[in-house]
Order: C-alpha cells, then sequence, then structure tokens
C-alpha cells in the first residue's frame, strides 16, 4: 500500500533491512530476519526490537524508499505484507516516475514532486475504496467546490470523476488532478509555486489515444487541433483511458451534427450524467453489441452463474444479461456456449430448491429447460424477470386485439406472396444448374443436411438453441439451401420481429403504393444493378418484389431511408426467404446488426473504416511499412463492410460469408478482411503503386474463391481458395478480434470521424460565404470558431433557445447568443446601452425576421457593414412611429428621443486614446442639432396655422449632416477595426464574460 512520505535515517535504516532493489531514487528493502529460514535468531531480535522501538509494535516487512542522491535522508512511500504487494508498486515507480525525476535540478524538487505524486494516489486509492455512500458523496461535493474555485464554471457544470496524474509541460512533470465535467477536461497543478489550469472543451478533442514518449512508455495523449496534451502516471489508467474517451465521444454526439448518431435519453440530459451511468451504458453497448439485441435494449441484470449444456453433460459457468425483453448467456471461454432467449419464448421461470446451489429453471415454448445454477442475487433476477415476462404478456395481449384489425391488408398480399416464394426457389434451383452446381448438389445437401438435423437434436433448434463452435464449423462450410432462409431467421433473430408485428410489412406495401420520394427514386435507379446476372432478377416480377421491400423500409425508417448497397444485400436475401422475412431480416442488419451504416454520412461503415485502418497498423506491420497511407485501401474496404462481400465475391462464396455474419456479427467481416490482407501482403508489398494493390486486391475477391463443393467439381483449383479454410483462419487467427474490443476502438475513432465532418461542414461554410465578405480566410476561419464556440457554450449550460445544430451557412445563433458576440467583437463600449444597441442590430440583420443569424449573415456584417447604416437602425428603433416590419421614409425625431440618442454616443468613447476630442465634437453636433431643432419649431408656431405646443424635432438628414462637420467623429466611425486581434481577445474572455452574463441570468449569483 502507499504511504503517506515519512522521514527515515537511512544510516540507521541499513541496520534493521536490507535492500532487496535499488536505482538511483528509489530502494526495495526487506525486514531484516523476515523470509530468512538460516537466521531466526535475527528474526527473533529484529521483532523484540519493533515492539520495543516502534510505536505502532507491527512493521510490514517490505518497503520503498525514496532516495535522493547524495542525501542522508530518506522517505518511506510504499509498503507490503508481501514480496508480489510491494513489487506492483516497484514495478509502478519504474514505469511511470523513474524516468521523469531527471528533468529536476534540486533535490528539494523531486522530494515535493514525488511526495504530492503519492499523496494524491493515496486520496485516488482511498476515493475507490470508499464503502459509505455518504462519505462517498462528501468526498465528490469537496472536490466539485474546490473544482468550481480553481475554474470558476457554473454549478450546471456537472463533474463526473477526478484522477491524480501528472500533464506534461516540455520535459517536465506537473502534479496535480485531472476533472472530467459534462462538457470540459480540466487539469490543476500547484508545484513549485507554479499554479498550471487547462480547461478543454470535448468539442475540441480530436482524438485520444495510449502512446509510448521517449522514455516514458505509458502516456495518454489528447490531441485537438493545435495542441496535444500528455497525461501519465495515473493509479488506474485502463479506467482513466476508457471515461476520457466515452465522455468525448458522448459530448460530440450530443453538441455535433452527428447525422442520426442518437444517444439515449438519459444520456440527453447532460446535466444528471453520472460516472454509473457512463459503465453501465459502455456495458450496454457492449451487450448489445455481442447478442446482436436491438438498440432499444437496456441491460436490467447481470449476474455470474453456471447453466446446464446437456451436449457437453456438465454446468458451464459464465455470465447471464437480462435485458427488457431477452435473457442471455455467454460463457466465460469464448466459443464455449452462448444462449439468447427472447422472453417471448418464456412460460415460467422458478427458483429451484434442490442440492444444487441457488438454482433456477427457465421454461421456454419448445418443451424444453434451462437450468441455472450458482446465480448471484437469486431472488432479485427472478422477481425482476417475472415482471417483465408480465410486462411482456400484457403488451402481447394489446398488439393480437389491434393486429385482429389488420388480418384483411395480410391476406390480400399473401397468395402474392406465396407466389414469390416458389417462383425465387424455382429461379435458385434453374441457377444451380446452369452452374453446374447440381452435379454435386445431391449428396453434398443431403449430407449436409443430416449433419445439421444431428445438431438441432444435440443442442437445440431456434433463437435459444446452443451456440458453440461446432455451429461455426458448420457454417464455414455452408448452410444447405432449404435450411438458410429459416438459419438467418433464427441466428439474426429476425424471427423474432415477424412474430412481434404481424402484418406490418403488407400495411407498409400497401401505404407506399405510388407514393413518390427521394428514397423511392434513388431505388428506381438501383434496382436493375440489383445482381443483375442472377435470372431472379431479370423479370419483373423479382424487380417488383425487390422494390417493395426496399420501398416499404423507406417507409418503415424514413430517418434512413435508403442507402445504396441495401439494394444488394435485399436482392440476396430475397433468393432465400420469404419477401417479408426479407424485408425484416434487412430492418435487423441496418438497425441492430449494422447500426449507423446506412444513414446519411454512413458513419458507422467510416468509424469501422478507421477501425480496420488500426487494426491492419497493429496485425500487418510490414504492409503499412509498404502502404503508408492505409486510405488508399478504403476504396476496396469499404465496399467489403457496407455490402458484406456480397459485391466483391462470387455469389455462393458470399452467402457463406452471411452465414458467418448472422452467426458472429461484424468481427467476422473484420477477420476476414485482415485475413485476406494478410494472404496477400507479399503481393502487396511488391506492388509497384497504389492502383496495382488494389487491382490485385478486386482480382483476388473476383477469381480466387470457392466453396468446398466447387472445388469437388473443379480439376483445376489450385490458384483457388475455398471460402471454408479462409473462414476458418480468419476466426482463428484473430480470434483476438472481440467485440468488446471492436467497441473500444469505435468509441476512440468515432471521435475522430465525428470531428472530421465538422472540418468538412467548416470547409464548406467558409467556402460559400468567403466570396460575398472582406474578410481575409484567417479571420473568417476564427470567426466561425467564435460563432460556434458562442453556440456550443448555449447547449452546455442551455440557455436561450438554441436552434437546431448547423444549416449549409454555418452555426446559427438566437438574439442572446447574438448579445455575447456583439459585446466581445464590437469596437465601441456601451456599457449600459449595449444591450439595446446589439438588439437594434440583430433586428437589422434579421430581413427574414427568422429570430436567428446565420454564421454568413454575422460575417456580412463585420466584412461590409457601416457606421451609417448602424446610426440608421439606431434612429429607426427610437422612433414610435415607426411599424414594425414595414419599411419607410424614417420619422423625425424629437427632442427626448434625441437625448436618448446623445446619451448613447457619449458611452461609446469611453477608453478611446483621443476622449476628450471626441467628447468635445459630440457636444458640439448636440448643440448644433439643438440650434436646427429649435429654429424648425419656431418655424412650426402659430403663425404657420399650427399648435404652438407641437413638438420639436429633427431629421435623420440633419443628424447626419450634422456628424459630418466633426472629422474625429467621421474618423471614429470609419476607422478599420481590427477584427483578427478583436476576435483573439474574445477567444480569451468568451468563456468567462459568457459565464458571468449567465449566472446573472439564472440567478445563481
Amino acid at each position: 500500500m502507499w504511504l503517506k512520505p515519512e522521514e527515515v535515517l537511512l544510516k540507521n535504516a541499513l541496520k534493521l533491512w536490507v535492500t532487496e532493489k535499488s536505482n538511483e531514487y528509489f530502494l526495495l528493502q526487506r525486514r531484516r530476519g523476515h523470509g530468512d529460514a538460516g537466521s531466526r535468531f535475527t528474526g527473533m531480535l529484529v521483532g523484540a526490537l519493533d515492539t520495543v522501538l516502534d510505536s505502532n509494535a507491527r512493521v510490514a516487512p517490505f518497503r520503498i524508499l525514496l532516495q535522493v542522491p547524495g542525501g542522508q535522508v530518506s522517505w518511506v512511500i510504499a509498503s507490503g505484507a508481501t514480496l508480489d504487494e510491494v513489487n506492483t508498486h516497484w514495478r509502478w515507480l519504474e514505469l511511470n516516475l523513474l524516468h521523469s525525476l531527471s528533468v529536476f535540478e534540486y533535490k528539494e524538487d523531486v522530494t515535493s514532486f514525488v511526495s504530492g505524486k503519492i499523496k494524491g494516489l493515496i486520496a485516488e486509492e482511498q476515493l475507490c475504496k470508499q464503502s459509505s455512500a455518504e462519505q462517498g458523496a462528501d468526498h465528490q461535493e469537496d472536490v466539485r467546490v474546490r473544482f468550481e474555485q480553481r475554474f470558476a464554471l457554473l454549478r450546471r457544470e456537472r463533474m463526473l470523476v477526478h484522477y491524480s496524474c501528472c500533464l506534461w509541460k516540455g520535459h517536465v512533470p506537473r502534479q496535480g488532478w485531472l476533472y472530467l465535467t459534462t462538457n470540459h477536461l480540466a487539469f490543476y497543478s500547484f508545484l513549485l509555486g507554479k499554479e498550471v489550469k487547462l480547461l478543454l472543451p470535448w468539442a475540441e478533442v480530436t482524438g485520444v489515444e495510449r502512446v509510448c514518449v521517449s522514455l516514458r512508455t505509458d502516456v495518454l495523449r489528447v490531441r485537438t487541433r493545435t495542441h496535444q496534451r500528455d497525461f501519465s502516471m495515473f493509479l488506474f489508467m485502463d479506467d482513466a483511458i476508457a471515461t476520457i474517451t466515452q465522455v468525448a465521444d458522448i459530448t460530440l454526439r450530443r453538441v455535433l451534427d452527428c447525422a442520426g448518431l442518437e444517444l439515449p435519453h438519459a444520456l440527453q440530459q447532460h446535466t444528471l450524467i453520472t460516472k454509473r451511468m457512463l459503465e453501465e451504458h459502455a456495458l450496454q453497448q457492449c451487450v448489445l453489441s455481442m447478442f446482436g439485441l436491438p438498440q432499444s435494449e437496456n441491460v436490467c441484470e447481470v449476474r455470474a452463474c453456471a447453466v446446464w449444456t446437456p451436449h457437453a453433460r456438465c454446468h458451464t459457468h459464465g455470465t447471464l444479461y437480462a435485458t427488457d425483453s431477452y435473457l442471455c448467456f455467454s460463457s466465460r471461454e469464448a466459443g464455449v456456449c452462448t444462449l439468447i432467449i427472447p422472453l417471448k419464448e418464456v412460460t415460467f421461470i422458478e427458483k429451484e430448491e434442490s442440492m444444487l446451489p441457488s438454482s433456477v429453471i427457465v421454461c421456454i415454448r419448445s418443451k424444453r429447460a434451462i437450468q441455472l445454477i450458482s446465480v448471484t442475487d437469486r431472488d432479485s433476477l427472478v422477481d425482476g424477470l417475472i415482471d417483465r415476462l408480465r410486462q411482456l404478456s400484457w403488451r402481447q395481449t394489446l398488439f393480437r386485439r389491434q393486429d385482429q384489425c389488420k388480418q384483411s391488408v395480410s391476406l390480400y398480399f399473401s397468395a402474392e406472396l406465396a407466389t414469390m416464394r416458389f417462383f425465387f426457389f424455382s429461379m435458385l434451383s434453374s441457377t444451380q444448374k446452369r452452374l453446374g452446381i447440381n452435379s454435386w448438389g445431391g449428396s453434398q445437401e443431403q449430407e449436409k443436411e443430416k449433419l445439421w438435423e444431428e445438431h438441432f437434436e444435440e443442442f437445440g433448434r431456434g433463437v435459444h438453441m446452443f451456440r458453440t463452435d461446432k455451429m461455426h464449423r458448420l457454417l464455414t462450410k455452408g448452410i444447405p439451401e432449404c435450411l438458410r432462409g429459416e438459419l438467418w431467421l433464427t441466428l439474426s433473430d429476425a424471427s423474432s420481429e415477424i412474430a412481434a408485428h404481424p402484418g406490418h410489412y403488407a400495411e407498409l406495401v400497401e401505404h407506399s403504393m405510388g407514393v413518390t420520394t427521394t428514397a423511392t427514386e434513388e431505388i428506381e435507379r438501383d434496382l436493375h444493378r440489383s445482381l443483375p446476372e442472377h435470372p431472379a432478377f431479370q423479370n419483373q416480377a423479382g424487380i417488383n418484389a425487390l422494390r417493395r421491400v426496399l420501398t416499404a423500409y423507406a417507409h418503415h425508417n424514413p430517418n434512413i431511408g435508403y442507402c445504396q448497397s441495401m439494394n444488394i444485400l435485399a436482392s440476396v436475401l430475397l433468393l432465400y426467404t420469404k419477401e417479408e422475412e426479407a424485408f425484416w431480416l434487412l430492418v435487423t442488419v441496418c438497425e441492430r446488426m449494422l447500426p449507423n451504416y446506412f444513414n446519411r454520412r454512413v458513419i458507422g461503415a467510416q468509424v469501422d473504416q478507421s477501425v480496420f485502418e488500426e487494426l491492419i497498423c497493429e496485425r500487418l506491420p510490414e504492409l503499412v511499412v509498404h502502404i503508408p497511407d492505409l486510405s488508399t485501401l478504403a476504396s476496396v474496404s469499404i465496399t467489403w463492410f457496407l455490402t458484406l462481400f456480397l459485391s466483391v465475391l462470387p455469389l455462393q462464396s458470399a452467402v457463406c460469408v452471411l452465414d458467418c455474419f448472422f452467426f458472429h456479427g461484424i468481427r467476422i467481416i473484420f477477420q476476414l478482411g485482415l485475413c485476406i490482407l494478410n494472404t496477400n501482403v507479399s503481393k502487396l508489398c511488391t506492388s509497384t503503386d497504389d492502383g496495382q494493390a488494389l487491382m490485385l486486391l478486386t482480382r483476388y475477391t473476383l477469381t480466387h474463391f470457392q466453396t468446398f463443393e466447387d472445388c469437388e467439381s473443379t480439376e483445376e483449383s489450385a490458384e483457388h481458395t475455398y471460402i471454408t479454410a479462409l473462414l476458418n483462419e480468419a476466426y482463428e487467427r484473430y480470434a483476438d478480434v472481440t467485440v468488446k474490443k471492436l467497441e473500444m476502438l469505435r468509441c476512440r475513432h468515432r471521435i475522430q470521424v465525428l470531428q472530421a465532418h465538422e472540418d468538412t461542414t467548416k470547409e464548406n461554410t467558409l467556402r460559400l460565404v468567403s466570396p460575398n465578405v472582406s474578410l481575409s480566410a484567417q479571420d473568417l476561419s476564427d470567426l466561425y470558431d467564435l460563432v460556434k464556440t458562442e453556440h456550443l457554450i448555449s447547449l452546455y449550460w442551455g440557455d436561450g433557445v438554441c436552434v437546431p445544430r448547423v444549416c449549409s451557412e454555418g452555426y446559427r445563433l438566437d438574439r442572446a447568443q447574438f448579445k455575447s458576440v456583439f459585446n466581445l467583437l464590437s469596437p465601441w463600449e456601451c456599457e449600459t446601452h449595449c444591450n439595446p444597441f446589439s438588439q437594434r442590430t440583430f433586428t437589422l440583420l434579421d430581413h427574414k425576421h427568422a429570430n436567428h443569424l446565420t454564421f454568413q449573415q454575422i460575417a456580412l456584417w463585420l466584412g461590409n457593414c457601416g457606421y451609417e447604416e448602424q446610426l440608421k437602425q439606431i434612429i429607426k428603433d427610437l422612433a414610435k412611429e415607426k411599424e414594425r416590419d414595414v419599411e419607410k421614409i424614417l420619422s423625425p425625431m424629437n427632442q427626448r428621443e434625441f437625448i436618448q440618442f446623445c446619451k448613447t454616443l457619449y458611452t461609446m468613447f469611453h477608453d478611446e486614446p483621443n476622449e476628450s476630442e471626441l467628447y468635445q465634437a459630440i457636444a458640439m453636433v448636440t448643440s448644433l442639432v439643438l440650434q436646427i431643432g429649435e429654429a424648425g419649431h419656431k418655424q412650426g408656431g402659430p403663425g404657420n396655422g399650427q399648435d404652438s405646443q407641437s413638438d420639436w424635432t429633427v431629421s435623420f438628414p440633419q443628424i447626419l449632416a450634422s456628424l459630418l462637420t466633426e472629422t474625429v467623429l467621421v474618423n471614429f466611425f470609419e476607422k478599420p477595426l481590427d477584427l483578427r486581434a478583436r476576435i483573439a481577445s474574445a477567444r480569451e474572455r468568451q468563456y468567462q464574460e459568457r459565464v458571468g452574463l449567465l449566472d446573472i441570468e439564472h440567478g445563481t449569483v
């Protein structure tokens, strides 16, 4: 355990302790006599001395000392009861501290730094070991108060967790505390008389990675567009990097335009997010991906247990996951046993009182029973499952009544669907004969059917069958044609969707008939590109079926609509399943197995491409040396992922890949892609350019694949690769590419992809705006960042009305947000009149009365505005006779309005270098305008037929002419604005001033 540093004299220490290990700064010592069988007397003597001299009476037999070179005093920093325990601390010191201490020039600095670091580790360990919730809450409150004092942010900035670590400034480490909040990463250090503060919004983070830098072997690097920050010496590095990555990912998905990457409702309420919620969300994403469950499922319970596996005749230990609608089990050893049981298949659950510990029986509709034993917290698990079963039964009864009304619609299509089913099997048989497959088909198909029937008898049949490595081996050999559709529905659990939504597909088809949308137009263009060589899609019947499936999906999920590559997938599904089954398989693939792949920006596919590139760097370093820019391979590999190899492999080989995909999920696509590259790595490394490498991969996938049965009837198969062998090799060679690893990598790479999209949005906006303004490219870019930050601050703390995301003209600001930007950029100090001045400017710019301004409008204002328009708008708003939203000649200004106008002008000259001259000039103008007004007032007396009490007035041309008589005023208003300096100053003050303004608005000051 780590100890608060305590001084000891080295010369006294050597009498009672033996040094086991040492280096320049640390000593690992063993208590003299401890562990030495030949020194019993010595051990007894030292023990007696401990009792007499040591106030604690007991001393740990191992300890670690900090020893500064040349010093006579050492500090005890760690102790342990066993050598293994103290060696863990010793390795941490060697890995994190030893190489960093050489940068300090003075011994006192080394002592102070190590002491501060050890105290931070002790505090972090105590926080992790706190058993009392009240003590934890009190400690968190103290940390939150210190955080608020140091960074002066709003109380609504929720702090999630904090870590003791070091921030590297050059070659010098700064020991301090890293705070993670819902919107920011913050670091504070006060060491050796120097204070270091870092406040980094998550929206600026472009990457989080674990790197080795020089002698620092374990560094967490946080990158932005302009800087990179290195942190090290974490007590729990794995937890820190996982949490930082997850918080950055969630925040970016919340505040940026993520094109369909929706967060759970609980995480959208950023003021309510906690560390526990983050852990639960990470677990949920892993479980949903592992078992291919719907994204709407929530993990309710996680229990360690053992399940009776009849095929192995033993209990298999693993973890049970209970969700809203499923009961799932995964064995400790990967591939031994996996179970997915929809709760709608469960008839009852009961606790079994027997000799077996904590036993539970789960009975399912197929007259089978699943036995669970050694279930932790069995009672709460069973009670929760029974409650969810009761709710599920109630919902099924309700839906059954509703579905009776739709029965007539379903019957309308039943005959046509049956006809299509017969048609596709006929086409499939004729295709097999034409391709020569029938020569082996009889015996091979019968043999495969026999193997699968035996498998069903042993492992069960249906969604709730036992899934093992034996099933993988059967799948790689290919599924019999008569069973493929059934197994696709079973393995993907699409059969549950069909049972839960009877008649839904027919209803969608009926409603989508004759409806024309952007999605249907894209579908029509791609219909004849879907397996055009296959007889099933060379006639109108096949094309019509494909059209119905794709159009129905576009109506079922308008957020996705239609995306290219869906046509290829749907056409292959139609070859082996009924039309309605193909539709629900398509739903399952697009929404459960490949989430976010088919949205507007195919972000899911781009994230997986980025993950795939990292796996290539990790597993095929020789390929990276020859092809450093792996993005050139993306033009080939992106097709592998989007079409699941259906468009790049021969059909009979491609459906074998699809068989494994429905069993393993997306990880088999990663494994197969890596295996293909590994098979061709030598050829790729000898390619002369990127084009040749791409051609090599394309030719390989099109011409070098056969199924096992194809090679039986082909004599010249030496150059061909059996898809069965390749799938087995991919599964075994890259078995460490697990779902958990992929989810962690996805979380990290999603940050990079989202920020790349944000950069593209910025580039497009600046390209659109720049021709219309006189600002330089750098000023325009800085202004965009300022407006974006203002928009994000409003999202962070929820003030004002945040208009939706971004548009083609950039971020949009409402009145409150524009007021803040106006205060930061305006060259005039308006003090108390700033608010009306900014409001009038907003009204001037908001021509369309949309109650918001786009970035383009703001850029045009700053790039092309003139003082005459500004003054005109001020007078225009002060005029009482002005009708809102009606353009007309300005009404004259009365005396009261003119005095208010003069006050506004006076406040604009504060702190100007020629302040006195400006005040003198405005006094002259005021005097002149007053004289003009008096003259006009006298001319409007009774002699002219008007009331003697008529108002004193002046016109806008009279005011403007008077202002133009004073050169100093003209120069003041026409003075060019140094926008770059104003923006630089605004970026520094933006948070401070905005937080202060929000404190006032929300009454938290």
